[in-house]
């Protein structure tokens, strides 16, 4: 019987690697699936011969539909194996009975066909309740295995044999459908009798960002699969994780840390103790989590709620409230910029600061800037509006580039004017705020937020489109500021907001950048930053820089830099950052690597961590290869390498 209607023979290398991922994209696609049905993957492993599979199908769509269960399937159908996933709510009682009964019925029609209920991954608990009736007289020969070889039943006890199998309902994880606090009610005042609260009582949980009743949703998306577990090189989940494989640091534990509050079984006030402080700063907001979860759980919001509950009932301490506080010093620090400079170099000052602030003393800070690029801007007059009707946007400078690289903000203006975009810089805009809103100080944060969105709005109602040369900044505006308010003016902001990379790299697909650039022999290590790849744009600085003739670009594939933002500056962290991002520092010692670059300036900071090389954002090297910023020549003659223009 012809059951294909196709074929491809895959040859190449390419072809081969992108079939054999193939199985494994299927089921993180299914859990991204919205909506309280989940896939559910109890009777997901059922082999039969393959000669009987189309018989098998319909019987398998019977049982389905007489249960009124959607599910999906899929098949190594080569040898008969069918991996089935029914759509269930298990926060509903009656589709948690359905599944016994599912699964009985179905699995009966496996045994009629002469299959198998385990064809690929074991039986586990879900399936020991069956095996009895699959394998008939030879379970007694695997339990007469078992008592020889493990008397004591110490070896996964339950699994396989067990005397009173537990029904494939015992081990479900509770969701809050089904337990006593929803999202509404985490909001809502206790009043502990079953009475209409008082108005002066204290709600239970006082949520601190913005989540339209989907908080519950989120922490039961993660299905505990393990996936943020994951050591492999292909992956960039969790770099704390990695630094330290305990269960704590991984997404999944955070997931389950606000499950069990909403499921009632942890106090809400307990999120205000050290203990679990402890475990949601393990999480450093990169958003690779996010990003490579089968279900996308948004672990990073989860965590920042959770130090948001922290920070209100306890305040911050005095490393954090530094951190949080980094624009205010970086403009004291510019009005005696030598000095300031001179300060962080040396030695006993820098030891100084990490006895008393926690700042580690071991960490290269950058050069503050004698004057900021704001009064710059001022000063060309880059602060008026331009009546231009198209071509033009508003350049959100951000706290490295305004105080500490003025230099790139001038790449960036200079590469913008020079493909004929005309640029603004608001003199009233803020920096982001993202240190602030990391550690849990949501209200500092959406002061900023607020603020910024005032003035953003009403930029892009008159046609500008709003540019960072931060990726953090970038994903803080449009990912963040939605979570801290809620209205139609954030989410248009967000909308309209890219990063310079992406910006450009957009006018190149339509033709309009100018490629005009001087040929340069010269070799690049480049880092793809988690902020940027959160914001899933792909590489843009990266293509662009191979539009450069003679640029050799390699890119340094080795995971999160370790910095992680404020992360890598704290005493405490200092030497787990550089052991993060180890992979990153020693590949940056490659002799044939002239310089590295990158998009981040924390990123930057680490890749020069460990190297006498300096890093430069690839704005930079795109301003030299126009002809615009020969300075930069100079700069990099100063760190005793030269840019060749061939």
């Amino acid at each position: 019987q012809r059951l294909a209607f196709g074929f491809h023979m895959a040859l190449a290398p390419d072809e081969l690697d992108a079939f054999r991922r193939l199985t494994r994209r299927v089921s993180p696609t299914l859990y991204r699936v919205q909506g309280a049905e989940r896939p559910t993957p109890f009777v997901e492993d059922i082999a039969v011969p393959p000669q009987a599979l189309p018989d098998f199908l319909v019987r398998l769509q019977n049982v389905l539909k007489a249960h009124q269960v959607t599910a999906s399937f899929f098949a190594h159908a080569g040898h008969g194996q069918l991996h089935v996933r029914p759509f269930l709510n298990l926060g509903d009682p009656a589709d948690v009975r359905k599944m016994q009964a599912l699964a009985d019925e179905l699995y009966d029609e496996v045994f009629k066909i002469g299959g198998t209920i385990s064809g690929e991954h074991g039986s586990g608990l879900s399936r020991t309740w069956f095996l009895r009736k699959q394998f008939g007289p030879l379970y007694d020969v695997f339990r007469e295995v078992k008592r020889i070889f493990d008397p004591q039943n110490l070896l996964n006890p339950g699994k396989v044999i067990a005397d009173v199998p537990q029904p494939i309902t015992k081990n479900l994880r509770t969701t809050s459908t089904t337990t006593s606090l929803t999202d509404e009610q985490l909001d809502q005042p206790a009043s502990g009798n079953g009475q209409q609260p008082p108005t002066n009582a204290k709600p239970l949980l006082e949520l601190q960002l913005v989540w339209d009743g989907k908080l519950a949703a989120t922490s039961n998306a993660c299905n505990g699969c393990g996936r943020c577990r994951t050591q492999s090189p292909d992956a960039r989940m969790c770099p704390i994780f990695r630094l330290a494989p305990s269960e704590e640091a991984s997404p999944r534990a955070k997931a389950n840390l606000i499950r069990a509050v909403i499921a009632g079984d942890l106090d809400p006030a307990s999120l205000a103790k050290d203990e679990l402080k402890g475990i949601a700063d393990l999480c450093v907001n990169c958003h690779q989590c996010r990003l490579e979860c089968p279900a996308a759980v948004d672990i990073p919001k989860l965590m920042i709620e959770a130090k948001a509950q922290y920070v209100a009932s306890n305040g911050l301490g005095t490393a954090d409230w530094v951190l949080s506080r980094m624009d205010t010093f970086a403009r004291w620090s510019s009005r005696l910029a030598p000095l300031s400079n001179w300060f962080f170099r040396t030695r006993w000052t820098r030891w100084l600061l990490e006895k008393t602030v926690g700042i580690a003393q071991g960490r290269k800070m950058p050069q503050v800037a004698s004057s900021s690029f704001l009064r710059r801007a001022e000063k060309r007059r880059l602060t008026r509006a331009t009546r231009r009707t198209g071509g033009k946007v508003l350049y959100f400078v951000d706290l490295y580039a305004n105080w500490y690289d003025v230099q790139l903000a001038d790449a960036f203006v200079a590469v913008m004017q020079h493909n004929n975009v005309a640029v603004y810089v608001h003199p009233d805009q803020h920096a982001s705020g993202m240190n602030r809103l990391a550690i849990g100080d949501v209200d500092r944060a959406r002061t900023v937020a607020a603020r910024n969105v005032r003035l953003l709005a009403e930029a892009v109602r008159q046609g500008y489109e709003i540019v960072c040369t931060e990726p953090t900044a970038a994903l803080c505006i449009k990912r963040e500021y939605p979570d801290l308010i809620d209205d139609e003016d954030a989410r248009l902001v967000a909308n309209h907001t890219h990063e310079a990379c992406s910006y450009l790299w957009d006018l190149h697909g339509t033709g309009k950048l100018e490629l005009n650039f001087q040929p340069m022999n010269l070799t690049l290590g480049y880092h793809l930053p988690c902020h940027l790849r959160a914001l899933e744009i792909g590489s843009p600085g990266e293509n662009l820089l191979r539009l450069i003739r003679g640029v050799n670009v390699r890119r340094i594939e080795r995971g999160c830099s370790g910095m992680a933002g404020t992360f890598g500056l704290k005493r405490e962290n200092y030497r787990a950052s550089l052991r993060a991002g180890w992979g990153l520092i020693s590949a940056m010692r490659d002799p044939a690597i002239e310089f590295g670059t990158t998009e981040c300036s924390a990123c930057k900071m680490q890749m020069e961590q460990g190297t006498h090389k300096p890093t430069i954002h690839p704005l930079k090297i795109l301003a030299y290869a126009y002809g615009l910023m020969p300075e930069i020549k100079m700069l990099l003659a100063s760190e005793g390498q030269e840019l060749v223009v061939t």
